[in-house]
């Protein structure tokens, strides 16, 4: 099938003006920007508007349907994966056509959405991520003796060999990446959000066993101490970086690293926490890394760094993930955002032909009434239509 879009201006994923349309698309490609329109089997009159990428999502997880992790490691992964299901139909919805789950998935999962089972975005997965014991990922309380070898979102491994084993597990299952937890976080109840996790030798290990397979490792990692200790052992792309320093953001400058912020995490817990059940000691550490996350933006973006673009919603606050976009134009304008939500974020995963408006780009495209550019709101209020491998979504 052929479609053609026609009376639209078009954000190409990278520069500041826009181009004229028409954007003209046979099969699940684009095969021209600009040209003048010729027959197709299909044709949709943008009237006016602006045509973008199809969103990225770098850091969303499927399975994270509760804020407690031992909620959802003790929940059976059949329900795991139906909630998973459809909270990535949600996600597509929203213009969100390709998502990096980075604490979750499996290929059950994965064979459904490209056999057309469930509507989901283009679904990159690095199963379950990597956790010390007593970790961010470790569900246990510390008043517990529980068992911990469910591992849904999370698996505790300690130790060189046994980390190797489970990285080459998780690339034969077809992990796109490997997610390790480098730092405390906000809602695991026994480790410090400030203190580096893993030794050395132990990162050393993730990122030679990805490296070699062609992949890259991505850390939670919040201190300026954790994400130090993530990018000097060759860990690709720094997942929150809330609490990152002048130094810290010129070290990830010079290894090439990349900043994934997650500023809508932040933003709803604190305004939505405590009615969802959000341990208090979560809420304390929340309120830690809150503010700090524009201000580690700032940081990033004066290092050079490239800022991709990622959401971290667990539960019911899934439904803030266009918020995120408004959080990250507050602090970077719109321009750059939707510049890290789209070909920033396909470099980062490794896909030239994702996040750009271009000749033989994957027709995924968001169309909207107005210009995103001038009309910021629209990213996270418009009406919007979504073409995903070239055909017009009815959703």
């Amino acid at each position: 099938m052929s479609l053609t879009i026609v009376n639209a201006q078009v954000f190409d994923g990278e520069s500041a003006d826009l181009l004229d349309g028409p954007v003209h698309i046979e099969g699940d490609r684009i095969v021209s920007v600009g040209d003048a329109p010729g027959d197709a089997d299909e044709v949709i009159d943008a009237r006016g508007g602006t045509v973008i990428p199809g969103l990225i999502d770098a850091h969303c997880h499927a399975y994270g349907i509760g804020l407690g992790l031992l909620e959802i490691e003790s929940t059976p992964l059949s329900y795991v994966a139906l909630s998973g299901a459809r909270r990535l139909g949600a996600a597509l919805a929203r213009g969100f056509t390709t998502v990096r789950d980075v604490a979750g998935g499996d290929p059950g999962l994965a064979r459904a959405i490209a056999e057309g089972m469930i509507p989901a975005p283009r679904y990159l997965y690095t199963g379950p991520a990597l956790t010390q014991t007593g970790g961010h990922g470790d569900p246990r309380p510390g008043d517990s003796d529980l068992c911990g070898c469910w591992a849904h979102t999370g698996e505790i491994v300690d130790g060189v060999d046994p980390l190797r084993r489970a990285v080459r597990e998780r690339f034969r299952r077809g992990a796109h990446a490997i997610k390790i937890m480098t730092s405390g976080g906000v809602v695991s109840l026994t480790d410090p959000i400030r203190i580096p996790q893993y030794s050395p030798e132990e990162v050393r290990a993730v990122t030679e066993e990805a490296t070699r397979r062609g992949s890259y490792v991505a850390a939670h990692a919040y201190s300026p101490e954790a994400i130090a200790h993530s990018v000097t052992n060759g860990v690709r792309s720094i997942e929150h970086g809330n609490l990152m320093d002048e130094p810290t953001a010129a070290l990830m400058a010079e290894h090439g690293a990349f900043l994934v912020p997650t500023l809508a995490a932040y933003d709803a817990l604190d305004r939505r926490g405590p009615e969802l059940g959000l341990a208090p000691i979560s809420q304390q550490k929340n309120r830690e890394v809150l503010d700090s996350g524009r201000r580690a933006v700032e940081l990033a973006r004066a290092a050079g760094v490239r800022i991709g673009f990622g959401t971290d919603l667990m539960g019911a606050l899934e439904d803030e993930q266009l918020q995120g976009l408004r959080l990250q134009v507050e602090v970077e304008g719109p321009l750059e955002t939707l510049r890290s939500a789209t070909s920033v974020n396909a470099e980062l995963i490794g896909r030239a032909d994702l996040g750009r408006v271009r000749a033989g780009a994957v027709a995924d495209l968001v169309l909207f009434e107005g210009n995103p550019l001038e009309e910021p709101s629209l990213l996270w209020q418009g009406a919007r239509r979504i073409v995903q491998a070239g055909r017009l979504l009815a959703l």
